[in-house]
């Protein structure tokens, strides 16, 4: 059993003891924390919050507890039920809350689940109010109203609809060019909310050749629910099969986007971002971001485009403190989100299919030619896990020493500049490991960059034994 309580929410385990895993007590505590926390800071005594969840098995369970515990804080919910993160993101816009909580663990298997905890803006909680929320439930300084002033729960079921009417009013968003291509688009949604969102997106942008795979919200994952390519061998087979024009795979709260050519291959995660970003620089010249552990390679287009680009730390709360700082058009994570302020400031892979889908239907080319525009660049994703005595921050430290002569960042973690390659370490702000991210032009260069560091940490360790 795990429990995971941090600035970007509460993630764990379904069952097990209290404070062991996502138990009721876990979830009453915390959920109780962030109503005090939303009464602070809205300075209303009964503020308002939207509550959504993904299809995960214990979603329905998670969102009674949700729900109950927040009425009992005199806090209203308006439970928009199954739905997408960036769906509940946007829906606080749409009923002007105080705040939300969508209910998933992401790309996380199925015994886990999450809170997710969502300011006002509809964004993502900064870290300075993350850790109130966590010194609230640490400190149990919250308060459940009396029997006059409980909340109330209501409901609204036209989200996912009032969500896709923001996108084909995006002026880059081209449905008539959609329509025209008469593309057929097979869709992966993992047994999620992306098997109801998805394919009214594309019934909605004129797609009407869809090819469904894994679309029932049951909350049965048929694979890993992460959209690597490693898990998308049925989508990859489909594809072929039923000769589309592409594939899409989302994660099981629609906020991370994979494509797949019509040959059947991964475009690779990765290249999401810089498929979506060439298309918006295409048509506006701007700033780019995307966290330290992305690939170089929308630098590189950025910069083509004459804008420029910019490294945030990891974190999508992260990417957009820097997107706007520096104005960016278009921003995101290297993992298929995709961030675009036109819509809201939030990773989103329903505008990323209709941006996408606009760009193959305009460029006139296939998804395999607008792919090999691109500069190719291969990442090694490893983790390390280390004992509890270790210091990571000292072994950082050691690593950018013995690398002194060389670029090294330390905005998040260590990441060290090679002549076109990178190594990215950092500590995991959701599991209790270390992350070694390398980029090459070749997949074995990328694989013995990060071998070669993580032999650096083990000597390190040795040497302090």
């Amino acid at each position: 059993m795990t429990l995971i309580a941090s600035i970007s929410g509460i993630r764990g385990t379904i069952g097990g003891k209290e404070g062991l895993g996502l138990t009721p007590f876990d979830i009453l505590k915390f959920t109780s924390a962030f109503a005090q926390w939303v009464r602070n800071d809205s300075g209303k005594d009964a503020p308002l919050l939207i509550i959504g969840r993904d299809a995960r098995i214990s979603g329905e369970m998670v969102n009674y507890l949700v729900c109950g515990t927040l009425m009992s804080c005199g806090v209203d919910i308006i439970d928009i039920g199954l739905t997408t993160t960036p769906t509940t993101e946007l829906a606080i816009g749409f009923h002007n809350a105080d705040g939300g909580i969508i209910l998933t663990a992401s790309h996380n298997p199925r015994q886990w689940n999450a809170l997710k905890l969502l300011n006002s803006k509809g964004e993502f909680l900064t870290a300075a109010d993350g850790e109130k929320i966590l010194e609230l439930s640490r400190k149990k300084d919250y308060n459940f109203t009396d029997v006059k002033n409980l909340g109330i729960c209501s409901s609204d079921d036209s989200c996912i609809e009032k969500h896709i009417e923001k996108i084909l009013e995006l002026e880059l968003v081209d449905v008539e060019a959609i329509k025209k291509a008469g593309f057929t688009v097979a869709i992966d949604a993992v047994n999620s909310s992306g098997g109801i969102a998805v394919p009214l997106l594309l019934h909605a942008l004129g797609v009407h050749k869809i090819v469904p795979l894994f679309c029932d919200p049951s909350g049965d994952f048929a694979h890993n629910p992460e959209p690597l390519s490693e898990n998308l061998g049925e989508l990859c087979e489909i594809i072929v099969k039923s000769k589309a024009d592409v594939g899409f795979a989302v994660d099981p709260d629609v906020d991370r986007l994979a494509i797949v050519n019509q040959l059947g291959e991964p475009l690779g995660e990765e290249y999401t971002l810089v498929a979506v970003a060439d298309y918006i620089l295409e048509k506006k010249t701007g700033n780019t971001v995307s966290n330290l552990s992305s690939t170089q390679a929308l630098k590189i287009i950025t910069e083509q485009h004459g804008g420029k680009y910019f490294a945030s730390a990891v974190g999508e709360v992260n990417v957009v403190e820097c997107m706007k700082k520096h104005h960016a058009v278009i921003g995101g994570e290297g993992n298929g989100g995709v961030i675009y302020p036109e819509l809201h400031y939030g990773r989103d892979a329903m505008v990323g299919i209709a941006l996408f889908l606009s760009y193959l239907a305009r460029s006139g080319k296939n998804c395999s030619q607008l792919r090999d525009k691109y500069p190719d660049y291969h990442i090694s994703k490893n983790k390390m896990s280390f004992s509890s005595d270790v210091d990571i921050d000292i072994i950082f430290k050691k690593i950018a020493l013995r690398y002194k002569n060389l670029p090294v960042s330390s905005i998040d973690g260590i990441k060290i500049h090679f002549d076109g390659e990178w190594v990215h370490l950092r500590k995991s702000n959701t599991e209790p490991i270390v992350r070694i991210y390398a980029e090459s032009n070749m997949q074995a260069k990328a694989d013995n960059l990060a071998l070669k560091l993580m032999r650096d940490i083990e000597e390190i360790i040795k040497e302090n034994e």
